[in-house]
């Protein structure tokens, strides 16, 4: 487990944009077991590519696209049975932090996996997670 004040400002990233915080199993399955609309989660990390990379993308995805329903995210190394249960969702996706799901009507449609994160630059991400969105949630 990492430090609450080093991850603080990692996590405030992404909920001072809009993206709620989620630290239960509970939130999660409540979130992601329902059957209508669209869902984006975002598993942040400490790691370079999720600040330089993965967290910058989502959120302009998220100010260039249709918005989903609901926005969250559940930090990896903090937040562990909450991480776990999204996780258990993205299956057959093995866990990646980070990483991006989107979830249509309680079914993952859309996933960016840390391999498709590290070596390529936010704005390339972004246009894949545009992509999702607009069919998705447009």
């Amino acid at each position: 487990m990492y430090p609450v004040e080093l991850v603080t400002p990692m996590a405030k990233d992404l909920t001072d944009f809009g993206f709620t915080g989620i630290s239960t199993k509970e939130e999660v399955d409540s979130i992601l077991s329902q059957k209508e609309g669209t869902v984006l989660v975002v598993v942040n990390s400490v790691c370079g590519c999720a600040a330089g990379n993965a967290r910058p993308a989502a959120k302009f995805a998220l100010a260039n696209a249709p918005k989903p329903d609901k926005a969250i995210t559940v930090f990896a190394g903090v937040d562990r049975e909450a991480t776990d249960t999204a996780r258990g969702y993205m299956m057959p996706y093995p866990p990646s932090s980070p990483s991006i799901a989107l979830f249509k009507d309680g079914n993952l449609v859309h996933m960016i996996e840390r391999h498709m994160i590290e070596g390529r630059s936010a704005q390339q991400i972004a246009d894949d997670l545009m992509g999702a969105l607009n069919k998705y949630c447009g």
